[in-house]
């Protein structure tokens, strides 16, 4: 693919191409994901790095149900983010959800390809399952210590969140990757703007389990984020969000960042 990423080159010709935005080495479609990854050729990402809404957020049916907003942030109503579609699902609605996508995007993806998934403890159990059921072998979890939580008397701190990852069938450990750590310490991002927001250095870190300048794949592309740092590091990115809110913003702040970084360096 060059230099410049083609939606040409990664969708099936008789594909209808989605609202997209994008620059040299990336792309944001705006649509639903369950939809889209069936549009891409086979066999045309090297990883999946992406933070799925984890439909958490409450041990009970009704605190699940609750916006976005309700479960994830302590904003006040008049400073709130924009809450984001596809949170509230039941733990087994929400798995069958997860093994649908996880199994079409494998499609989509080269053979040893890996993928990550963030996610809570309450749907740890039931992302690994999805995982595995949609072909993807499961190879291990990595931790993002956000260092910083509410504390709990006589309980542990709920300060992690984890990593799943696995690979679309064998990985060699001759990939040309270096070893990477499997604890993350980062605190959440100050001034966010999506509500379950991840550091960006912390995407910088993870995206490196792709080899040198792949294509990275993030079907939940929210504040844009993975797409932003796989750039910054090399990668070619393409992200989807359904969010009409979030898509806006993301790519927004993609382009925001790309240009000023080129500023920086003299590039126009």
């Amino acid at each position: 693919m060059g230099k410049t990423l083609e939606l040409a080159a990664i969708m099936k010709e008789d594909a209808v191409r989605p609202e997209h935005t994008g620059g040299k080495k990336w792309e944001i479609l705006h649509g639903d994901t369950l939809r889209l990854v069936n549009a891409f050729e086979p066999g045309v990402f090297d990883a999946v790095i992406t933070d799925p809404p984890y439909a958490s957020g409450g041990t009970k049916q009704n605190e699940r149900n609750r916006m976005t907003n309700q479960k994830y942030s302590s904003m006040k109503q008049g400073n709130a983010l924009p809450d984001f579609d596809g949170d509230n699902k039941d733990q087994r609605s929400w798995m069958h959800w997860m093994a649908e996508w996880l199994y079409d995007v494998r499609k989509a993806c080269k053979s040893g390809a890996p993928i990550c998934l963030f996610i809570d403890w309450r749907q740890y159990p039931s992302i690994t399952d999805a995982l595995q059921w949609a072909g993807w072998i499961w190879r291990g979890t990595a931790v993002w210590d956000k260092g910083n939580s509410r504390p709990q008397k006589g309980r542990f701190r709920q300060q992690a969140e984890y990593i799943v990852w696995g690979s679309n069938g064998a990985m060699p450990i001759s990939r040309p990757v270096s070893c990477l750590p499997g604890v993350f310490r980062y605190g959440n991002p100050q001034n966010r703007i999506h509500v379950t927001e991840k550091p960006l250095q912390l995407m910088r870190d993870v995206v490196q389990i792709c080899e040198s300048g792949g294509l990275i794949l993030d079907p939940f592309a929210g504040a844009g984020t993975t797409v932003l740092a796989a750039v910054q590091e090399g990668y070619q990115a393409v992200g989807i969000e359904v969010t009409d809110a979030y898509y806006k913003l993301g790519t927004d702040r993609i382009r925001y960042a790309l240009e000023e970084a080129n500023q920086e360096r003299g590039e126009g």
